[in-house]
């Protein structure tokens, strides 16, 4: 993946001296406030107000400089990272404030009830966790790989492996990790992710010592190596100049919005590539830990992977343009901020289709006269709660009947395909089938 590196600020200052300074200064910022182009874009278009496309990119670097900021990461050379908030980084700030954290008004199906929420977000964490596997090279499929998740049968192979992996690790940052994070938290995340699938059994749990080969990122594509981490003898300080900066809750000299120190650690994880594997799902996993632990519960239900795995080049490109136009990781968040939002929307196109398709079929009920207001009611649950298991005695004590009626309202919903029937210990259970609803409006 080539791009082409951008003047520097600085040299175009000695070159274009005081007084073409001053001229270009009097045009005015020239960014839009939609955009942040890096310069092997802008060398590619007609420079405005008949610039050269030197002087174009000086004007541009003038106006960004002043919103850049500082952060702790520094490149192998000791040189800072920085990132702006200009307004198009602004906009998708307050986007995600609004449509991810506090009172969100969600669609009814994850809102209704406790049940219903978990499973949703129980699968949730199965879709991220098979499109971040799927993200590093894992090649199972969706279907089969939603099929390892549900059963809990043993994986039959390494991309299985990453997936099942994947999963226990996102269960992990959700309920074992806490809100303080280590340099043991961040291993044992990768030694979740990793147990069992690396040629090298002992580099899961541990950053690469001095005297191995860094692994390099390289581009799948065309095999050239997009970036070069850092020395391993580097590793253990910035691992924890990393766990310091997540830390960093109260510092009244520095704020730092949650969702750009979220997306900055995610790059700075990935930047400093500290692991044999692993690193990029390590990466995703520290990213949702501190959206979680930030208060914004919506993204627990989204998959950032899913759409990251559409375009994989562009999430490469998006680390290439920040590491070659002077660690300016502003274009990281731009990219990071449009998946986020995308993913919203989806979720939402998502659940709204999710919420139509069941009112037509619970309008298709009502009208109907094959079932009775008790079958109804099940029906009206499973729909709603796929994962909801049901008894004998569960139906008979919900609706105050006998279980000799539970039973006649259970068995005719079995033999019509709305119900799937299998002995557990000594008792009957029974559970909704995956496509109930399309099975349900067919009927109709």
């Amino acid at each position: 993946m080539y791009v082409a590196p951008p003047p520097k600020y600085f040299d175009l200052v000695s070159q274009l001296g005081s007084d073409r300074m001053i001229e270009l200064m009097l045009l005015g910022v020239m960014e839009d406030g939609r955009s942040y182009v890096h310069w092997d874009t802008l060398r590619q278009l007609e420079p405005p107000a008949n610039l050269s496309h030197d002087e174009w990119w000086w004007l541009i670097k003038w106006g960004r400089t002043p919103l850049q900021r500082a952060i702790p990461l520094t490149d192998a050379s000791g040189e800072t990272f920085v990132y702006g908030v200009p307004d198009l980084v602004a906009r998708g700030l307050h986007y995600v404030d609004q449509r991810c954290a506090g009172e969100v008004a969600m669609p009814e199906v994850v809102t209704a009830d406790d049940q219903a929420r978990q499973q949703y977000l129980v699968n949730s964490l199965m879709e991220e966790a098979i499109r971040s596997s799927q993200l590093e090279g894992a090649t199972t499929t969706r279907r089969v790989a939603k099929e390892l998740l549900q059963t809990g049968r043993a994986p039959k192979d390494r991309s299985e492996r990453m997936i099942l992996n994947n999963y226990r690790a996102l269960q992990y940052m959700r309920d074992g990790m806490p809100d303080q994070l280590t340099p043991r938290t961040v291993l044992e995340l990768q030694r979740i992710l990793t147990d069992g699938t690396l040629e090298n059994p002992d580099a899961a749990g541990r950053l690469q010592r001095p005297g191995e080969d860094r692994i390099a990122v390289v581009d799948r594509i065309d095999g050239s190596v997009v970036h070069q981490p850092p020395p391993a003898d580097q590793l253990p300080e910035r691992l924890q100049a990393l766990c310091d900066f997540a830390n960093e809750r109260e510092n009244p000299d520095r704020f730092i919005h949650p969702v750009v120190r979220a997306i900055l650690l995610h790059f700075w994880l990935a930047y400093d590539h500290p692991f044999e594997d692993g690193n990029g799902r390590t990466a995703r996993a520290l990213f949702y830990w501190y959206m979680r632990i930030s208060g914004y519960w919506l993204v627990e239900y989204l998959s950032i992977s899913r759409i990251l795995r559409q375009a994989p080049a562009k999430y490469s490109r998006s680390f290439v343009l920040t590491e070659t136009d002077e660690r300016d990781a502003t274009y990281f968040l731009v990219y990071q901020l449009d998946v986020i939002q995308r993913a919203v929307r989806q979720l939402h196109a998502y659940l709204g289709q999710k919420i139509k398709d069941l009112r037509d079929v619970e309008g298709l009920l009502k009208g109907s006269s094959q079932f009775n207001h008790r079958q109804l009611a099940l029906l009206g649950n499973a729909m709603r709660t796929p994962d909801a298991i049901y008894t004998h005695q569960s139906h008979a004590s919900r609706h105050g009947v006998t279980h000799e009626t539970a039973r006649s309202d259970l068995l005719p919903l079995v033999a019509l395909g709305f119900l799937e029937q299998r002995r557990q210990g000594r008792r009957y259970v029974f559970t909704p089938p995956v496509d109930l609803p399309v099975r349900l409006k067919a009927s109709h």
